[in-house]
């Protein structure tokens, strides 16, 4: 099962109705006919509006709200409501609040509190999927089942104790192979007894904070047990809607590079993908695009839903810059241009009170439709109703993949030496905003994908190398593709086990090179990398070459002129090893230099600020979006005879192609079509 199939992006988002009186709900309709909006999120945190009391459950409301949204001929995105406890339960069954990492165990209060091995969470929640599925499963205003939302958090009660003994259990048979894995003869850890393995946290192998562990392999281990008892709760939710609604799409939103879940363990789970867009402050415009890309990657290249966006601000950061004119419609596009089928906000109206009352709204505290905020959304919606259908279903073809790896990641960060200052995000970040910079369509894909349809594959900071991903690796190369990986890359296997082998590990034939030791310093020290006019940071390993030829070289201390950066050729094509931490301009040298051999720099990649991605549509129309990133206009001259999809203007390859400041467009390109007849 796919989307929800829309003749339109659907063009909406969170709606919570219950906290408003129902003449509230006339203004609200209203306003969103004039804005376009087709599509609600509702019922995300309704839990104890709909289960006032243990045995009672109140569907009056909600049954207003679906029938109101039918009536005035939206769709309705319904969600469990099962991410915010009601007081009565956490007051009659205290185990379903969490312990945090101190070993504090919560009282009532916030959200995502709940303990995902509780029975009593799961009976509950279940039971309430379940009676919603029941009584909305045909309701002609449901469009998908919304799961839950933003799982996050971990707990550490000793509910989740003993399920994590039980996870052990399943995965390692026995103790001798756990013993192993986490080499606990290390420091007299030895265990004899599941019994005694207690959660790592800051009362046992922690210091100072969830990445200071003694022992990584118990607290990769954790990492992964909560991602899969959160998504025991998401499945369980999902089995009994199932059961009586075998055909609506089911999702949940997550929440991009978010490095406490796996999600690509969820992915296979999930009907389609979905998620929350809340940029860093002050990112630039392929932070979001990775992100967007990743969530992509997630279902094999299949389009995602921006389950969430603000049209304005957000509230939760100490500092929470407003959008700037054109930046929403900028950022909506840009989603859409990566692969999302429906753009939603959060939130509908803004709340009275509480936390996010200041979180911006398309609809503000006044009610007002003559705001700038609500204008821009309004113009929106008439875009994407002209837009119609162009774009649903569409693929990238991408020829670039970038290797994606949450164990990777937590193994990298829960690392004691070579450096803590190493950021997985940001070094994967960088060499993906240099391919996307240069105009390369980019598939951000698991360790496990299949990369045969790729020509480039980009590793960065691959730190664990687990299954036959290495050979894979190679096969890419042994075709003609170029493999390129970096510093502390093939350290450890699947158990955070450094590999008894010269380093990079079972990277080394492919990269041609192999590393005895390392140099760690503070963030001020910049080693020159003199081929690349470059500068690197943080970690310098030194390389002796096994085959590979030297690209680029350090210029300083006493491995001076030895391999910062080099190319191996392997069968018919190439393994690249960045050995430091290259400034973005080094690292931009190199990808271009790689995606020039394979023909895939793109056609405006001399244009810093403009973006470029590819969609294929069902039908085979090409899509290209270019998006400007800046607040003047870009000059650029068509590389091919197109239609503007947003204008409906006609462009000649060779004429003169303006983009507004923030402006977008969107080109069908003509594809000339040799026909033939078969006798």
């Amino acid at each position: 099962m796919s989307a929800p199939r829309t003749p339109k992006i659907p063009y909406g988002g969170d709606y919570n109705p219950e906290q408003w009186p129902e003449d509230t709900w006339d203004e609200d309709h209203r306003l969103f006919t004039r804005a376009g909006i087709d599509t609600l999120t509702v019922g995300v945190f309704s839990w104890s509006l709909t289960q006032p009391a243990p045995d009672t459950y109140d569907f009056t409301v909600l049954d207003r709200i679906l029938d109101r949204a039918a009536a005035e001929g939206r769709q309705i995105c319904l969600a469990t409501g099962t991410a915010a406890l009601p007081p009565w339960l956490a007051k009659r069954h205290p185990d379903v609040t969490r312990t945090d990492f101190e070993g504090r165990r919560h009282r009532y209060g916030q959200r995502h509190n709940f303990c995902p091995s509780s029975p009593a969470y799961r009976d509950h929640a279940t039971a309430m999927a379940a009676r919603l599925a029941e009584r909305y499963a045909d309701h002609p205003a449901l469009l998908a089942w919304h799961i839950n939302n933003e799982y996050g958090g971990a707990c550490y009660c000793d509910l989740c104790a003993e399920a994590f003994r039980e996870w052990l259990r399943d995965r390692y048979g026995g103790l001798d192979a756990l013993n192993d894995a986490w080499w606990t003869t290390f420091w007299s850890h030895r265990y004899t007894d599941f019994a005694e393995i207690e959660p790592p946290n800051a009362l046992t192998e922690h210091w100072r904070g969830p990445d200071h562990t003694a022992f990584q392999g118990i607290t990769l281990d954790y990492l992964r047990f909560t991602t899969d008892a959160l998504l025991g709760c998401f499945l369980a939710e999902k089995e009994v809607i199932r059961a009586h609604d075998q055909d609506t799409p089911v999702t949940t939103n997550f929440m991009g590079m978010f490095r406490p879940l796996d999600y690509h363990r969820w992915a296979p789970h999930l009907d389609f993908a979905s998620w929350d867009s809340y940029p860093p402050l002050d990112a630039p415009p392929t932070w979001p695009a990775l992100a967007h890309d990743l969530m992509r990657g997630l279902k094999d290249g299949a389009p995602f839903w921006l389950m969430e966006q603000t049209p304005s601000t957000t509230a939760c950061r100490d500092v929470n810059p407003l959008r700037r004119p054109g930046e929403l419609r900028l950022a909506t596009f840009q989603a859409i241009a990566h692969g999302a089928d429906a753009a939603l906000y959060f939130q509908m109206r803004a709340s009275r009170g509480a936390c996010e009352k200041y979180h911006g709204a398309v609809i503000g505290h006044a009610g007002r439709d003559d705001t700038r905020v609500f204008g821009e959304v309004a113009d929106l919606g008439r875009e994407l109703e002209t837009l119609g259908d162009a774009t649903l279903g569409a693929r990238t073809p991408a020829r670039t993949a970038l290797l994606f790896d949450w164990d990777s990641w937590w193994a990298l960060e829960i690392s004691d030496g070579p450096s803590r200052l190493v950021k997985y995000q940001e070094v994967v970040h960088a060499y993906y905003r240099a391919a996307r910079e240069a105009g390369a369509d980019v598939d951000v894909v698991p360790v496990t994908a299949d990369l045969t349809a790729y020509d480039v594959v980009l590793a960065p900071v691959l730190h664990m190398v687990k299954g036959d991903l290495a050979q894979r690796l190679e096969a890419v190369a042994a075709r003609g593709g170029t493999v390129l990986t970096t510093f502390l890359s093939g350290r450890v296997d699947e158990h955070d086990r450094a590999f008894l082998t010269d380093v990079p590990g079972p990277l080394a034939p492919l990269m041609g090179v192999r590393v005895d030791e390392w140099d760690a310093r503070q963030p001020e020290f910049a080693q020159p990398v003199p081929e690349l006019d470059s500068e690197a940071r943080l970690v310098f390993e030194i390389v002796q070459p096994r085959g590979a030829e030297t690209v680029a070289t350090y210029g300083t201390d006493f491995y001076a002129g030895t391999p910062a950066v080099t190319r191996h050729e392997y069968g018919d094509g190439e393994g690249w090893y960045v050995a430091t931490a290259l400034d973005q301009p080094g690292v931009d040298r190199i990808i271009r230099r790689i995606l020039a051999r394979h023909d895939l720099i793109g056609p405006y990649a001399d244009h810093p600020t403009v973006e470029t991605a590819t969609r294929v549509a069902p039908d085979g129309t090409r899509l290209l979006f270019l998006l400007n990133h800046a607040p003047d206009p870009a000059h650029l001259t068509a590389h091919t005879t197109a239609t503007d999809l947003l204008t409906g203007k006609r462009i000649e390859e060779g004429e003169p192609l303006d983009l507004d400041p923030m402006g977008t467009a969107i080109l069908r390109i003509q594809v000339s079509v040799v026909c033939s007849v078969r006798k």
